[in-house]
């Protein structure tokens, strides 16, 4: 065994973000000292990204199956079937430290790595969504992240060739220091051509095919699992470097070599590179591996086998063959101009051996590797604690307000401004299938060559997360449910990305309790499963003056089917004289809500309770008017409540809006669950709804659709303006 690198010391152990009491477990696992390689082997396995080690407890109790579902947590990428001998593959994963770092590269990666997580299972990816958390607009550095996220995400997914269809974007103080990207990936598949990662078969041929390994992203998963400090400047070169060029090479190469007999299992190298997708791999098929570190293509001279086992360099796969089958692989990926290289073995010893330059410089057990990793059951806040904890106020006293000019400020708001700046930045028509574009409810993309479409909504309400953790969690998963209910697709199953501050601080472990709980409460009683996610915890800061965490954020990515395309709802009203119908009654709930604090000032009071029975059945009921063509235009109720959701109706088909109902400030803009506004023709009845108008004229509540616009319209221009 050679010993590649220099004495471990603690500072060396500390450095790999390995706590002594796991660096004895290393010590336990292997029965001797590790040298460098093996500790940074360890180390990013076991890292947070890697290992869930401080969440692996709690998504245990998330329901994950349904008979819809294919596939669930633990490969790649969720499986769902979509009828026709078709499946749907999804995931939905973070780059946030990278994207804070350096946002367009930090974005782009994003992308790049969710792509991959979808067509190494088989699928061709149909479309791309984000998730997206900014801090204060005004904030000095706030502009300058914004445009690198956003040019970073429409940069990588419009040179791939995938368009980017929707997603959702909040601003709050609490992501000042850390920002989130999110990105999510839709892909098809046929369901007898699903690929999955466990290697088997001993003396199979394992293979690198895509881009060369370079000294760009090692520690990146480590970086991932730590929050920031004053020197998250100097963590550049942590950051991956993408190239969609390449993505787009390999996408097709993958395909065509997937529409053969020869792949017995596949991997991306996503986080921890070569490290984490050969451990993976093995682990899961229950076989050993060997690799010639000397084989592995390198863009750079006198790389170490640590190097080459921690980089993160973008655009590359791990494949085990069937024997006999790499000349007929290499043709393919070499006519696609990409790398491949036979680099090793699968093995019977149960081990992780590489060898460098004729020495041996790594050998590893593999079943502590993945098995063994530490489990911690965190200490989480009682609910009571956590309330006083928050120092959510009540809600209390309602000041006096001007309804017509507090909905023209609320319009121009940074949470419910317009965001075609963003989505204009985006090819979100390249491969003609798209059918219904950014700016609804759900984005929703034909199945190609079919009349069925898929439907997809991102959703989360941090602030609601932040005040009450359960019915925040509630909320996010219903929402989702209810945006893509409202295109008239019945939703399928969730992936998410749960994104928290510090797990090691019993407050923040009681949000991530609490928002699991009110997820998995609600997958269950929607029948709306989870089957893919991603965990980023340590969102949080020091660099912005003393310890600034992010508010909870469980982003959830949902799906939902359409049989006929044809058969689906938009939100624009779409001529005069409709009534205007409200489903699932009137609210009054201003806790927690965006009148309270863009108007108001304040952020305070419960946020609204979800009644799962009444989502279930209200979305229920929207889906069966839709397909029986009852309503010509739908949107659900959600962030500026009733009035914003009847004004961005009117302001998508240009039609204002007369409503016959009496508004309060309560009425006009709670947020209350589980509603949704419908246009109809009228005579048209729909049961157990209240008609509050029609539509027509130019006006909604008295105030011009030109006012309206322009203050909905003009946020992102005036913010952005230097980037115009």
């Amino acid at each position: 065994m050679s010993s590649t690198a220099s004495q471990i010391t603690p500072q060396l152990v500390a450095e790999h973000g390995l706590s002594p009491e796991e660096y004895d477990r290393v010590l336990h696992a292997l029965g001797r000292e590790p040298n460098l390689t093996e500790l940074g082997i360890f180390s990013v396995m076991w890292s947070e990204h890697c290992s869930y080690k401080s969440s692996r407890i709690h998504l245990k109790k998330l329901p994950t199956e349904g008979p819809q579902v294919i596939c669930g947590p633990g490969e790649n990428a969720g499986v769902v079937d979509i009828g026709d001998g078709q499946a749907a593959i999804f995931k939905m994963e973070s780059h946030n430290h990278p994207s804070y770092i350096e946002p367009y590269q930090g974005a782009a990666t994003g992308v790049g790595g969710i792509l991959r997580d979808v067509f190494t299972m088989g699928a061709r990816p149909v479309a791309n969504m984000n998730a997206l958390r900014f801090g204060r607009p005004d904030h000095p550095k706030m502009k300058h992240l914004i445009s690198g996220v956003v040019h970073g995400i429409g940069g990588y997914g419009n040179c791939v060739g995938v368009p980017t269809v929707g997603g959702e974007v909040n601003f709050h103080p609490a992501y000042d220091g850390n920002i989130l990207v999110n990105a999510m990936t839709v892909g098809v598949a046929e369901t007898d051509k699903i690929f999955y990662s466990a290697a088997s078969g001993v003396g199979n041929p394992i293979v690198y095919v895509g881009s060369k390994t370079g000294r760009d992203g090692i520690h990146g998963a480590t970086m991932a699992s730590a929050d920031f400090g004053e020197d998250s400047e100097e963590k550049r070169p942590t950051v991956q470097v993408g190239d969609p060029f390449t993505e787009k090479l390999l996408i097709e190469a993958c395909l065509e070599l997937m529409a053969s007999d020869a792949i017995v299992a596949i991997q991306d190298m996503g986080a921890a590179g070569l490290t984490s997708s050969s451990v993976e791999m093995a682990s899961k098929g229950g076989v050993g591996i060997q690799l010639d570190m000397d084989k592995v293509p390198q863009r750079e001279t006198g790389m170490t086998a640590y190097e080459m086992m921690l980089s993160e360099s973008q655009e590359r796969m791990l494949m085990v063959l069937q024997p006999g089958k790499e000349d007929f692989a290499e043709a393919i990926f070499r006519k696609w101009e990409l790398d491949f290289a036979v680099i090793g073995h699968v093995t019977d010893t149960g081990r992780m051996v590489l060898v460098h330059k004729g020495e041996t410089v790594c050998d590893i057990p593999l079943a502590p590797l993945a098995d063994d990793a530490p489990l911690y059951d965190r200490p989480s806040m009682p609910k009571d604690e956590y309330r006083a904890w928050s120092g959510v106020q009540p809600l209390g006293d309602i000041p006096a307000s001007d309804i017509g000019a507090d909905l023209v400020r609320l319009m121009g708001s940074p949470d419910i401004a317009s965001r075609r700046w963003i989505w204009e930045q985006y090819d979100h028509m390249v491969g003609a299938d798209t059918v219904q574009r950014p700016g609804g409810d759900a984005a929703v993309v034909r199945v190609h060559g079919s009349q069925k479409g898929i439907a997809i909504s991102t959703d989360c309400t941090p602030r609601y997360c932040y005040a009450d953790p359960y019915e925040g969690g509630k909320q996010a998963i219903a929402e989702c449910y209810r945006n893509i209910s409202a295109v008239g697709a019945t939703p399928l199953a969730v992936t998410n990305c749960l994104n928290f501050a510090n797990p090691q601080r019993p407050e923040i472990m009681a949000q991530f309790t609490g928002c699991l709980e009110g997820m998995g409460d609600a997958c269950r009683a929607l029948d709306f499963p989870i089957v893919s996610g991603n965990v980023s915890l340590y969102n949080e800061s020091k660099a912005t003056g003393g310890g600034s965490a992010i508010l909870p954020t469980p982003a959830i990515g949902g799906i939902g089917l359409l049989k006929d395309i044809d058969v689906m709802a938009t939100v624009a009203f779409k001529k005069e004289g409709d009534a205007i119908w409200l489903i699932g009654g009137e609210g009054t709930h201003l806790g927690q809500s965006i009148w309270l604090r863009e108007i108001a000032g304040r952020e305070a009071g419960d946020p609204p309770r979800v009644d799962l029975a009444a989502e279930r059945a209200n979305a229920e009921a929207v889906r069966a008017l839709i397909a029986e063509g009852k309503v010509n235009a739908v949107h659900d109720i959600s962030d500026g409540g009733l009035l914003v959701a009847i004004t961005e109706m009117a302001l998508a088909g240009g039609i204002g809006a007369d409503l016959g109902i009496a508004l309060t400030t309560a009425s006009a803009f709670g947020e209350d669950q589980g509603r949704y506004i419908v246009a109809a023709p009228q005579g048209v009845e729909i049961p157990g709804a209240v008609k509050i108008g029609t539509t027509g004229g130019d006006k909604v509540a008295g105030v011009a659709l030109t006012d309206l616009r322009g203050a909905h319209e003009g946020f992102f221009p005036a913010l952005m303006d230097a980037e115009l």
